[in-house]
């Protein structure tokens, strides 16, 4: 009879199937509905600055070199002078937005963010859902605005725009984020309360003040009461356990010695 081969039994072995898990919420999140008045605002106010600005994405073009050429004295820079002043360019102004949904979530875990802006043309749905909770923990507004892709895209240079976030303290948009967030509706999230804001962190420190007084009158009254004398335990008989299941010793190897 003929025996299989080493390739047989590799063959028989299946790859394991890759498994994933999700963890599904009960709860359902949404995104507060908005006005059509406060939606053509928005973007009003985003295209005037952005276009006077002028803020674009730039890429820039790799120039292909062959090997063993050398740029002649034609094609070498000039020297500048040393009394020339280079201007600031406006590379420091990109850093003040957040543009995309992986960048906004960056921001908004690191609590770098004032305001986001989110497209409602994102399929799925849910891939904006998480920024809801992220949000309303950090108190950031946030909404959910129409068309805000086609009407921005273009002003930035870019192709779509799903996620737009304001970083703190950028002084290009200050006036812009002051003014958009008395328009944007409050987020609702089942599991945090509403007031989860000022009012919110009073309240946690009123109660925090009361439990610390009770636990100081508490303390007063255990001094002023007498002290109790606590005895030693005295064990009488240790009884071992019966289901524990004793292993057998091992012996030692007896060394034979062979008499000669």
């Amino acid at each position: 009879m003929s025996t299989p081969g080493k390739g047989a039994t590799k063959k028989e072995k299946k790859k394991p199937i890759p498994v994933k898990t999700s963890l599904n919420s009960p709860y359902s999140t949404h995104w507060s509905p908005l006005e059509r008045e406060h939606k053509h605002f928005i973007l009003n106010t985003l295209k005037g600055k952005l276009s006077a600005v002028g803020l674009q994405k730039q890429r820039s073009r790799r120039r292909s070199r062959k090997k063993g050429t050398k740029p002649t004295e034609d094609q070498k820079p000039a020297p500048e002078p040393a009394g020339s002043v280079q201007t600031p360019s406006k590379s420091t102004e990109p850093k003040q937005l957040a543009v995309g949904i992986n960048e906004v979530t960056r921001g908004l875990e690191r609590n770098e963010l004032s305001l986001v802006l989110v497209c409602n043309s994102v399929r799925p749905a849910n891939m904006t859902c998480h920024l809801i909770p992220l949000s309303k923990t950090r108190s950031v507004p946030a909404c959910q605005v129409s068309s805000l892709s086609e009407s921005l895209a273009g002003l930035l240079g870019l192709k779509y725009v799903l996620a737009l976030g304001f970083r703190r303290g950028a002084e290009v948009f200050e006036d812009v984020v002051r003014a958009i967030t008395p328009v944007v509706p409050p987020l609702r999230v089942a599991w945090i309360p509403t007031d989860s804001t000022a009012k919110a962190e009073e309240k946690l420190a009123d109660t925090l003040q009361g439990q610390k007084r009770k636990l100081e009158d508490m303390s007063d009254e255990a001094t002023d009461a007498s002290p109790l004398n606590l005895q030693p335990l005295k064990v009488k008989k240790i009884i071992p356990n019966p289901t524990k299941i004793k292993k057998p010793k091992k012996k030692g190897k007896q060394k034979c010695l062979s008499s000669v």
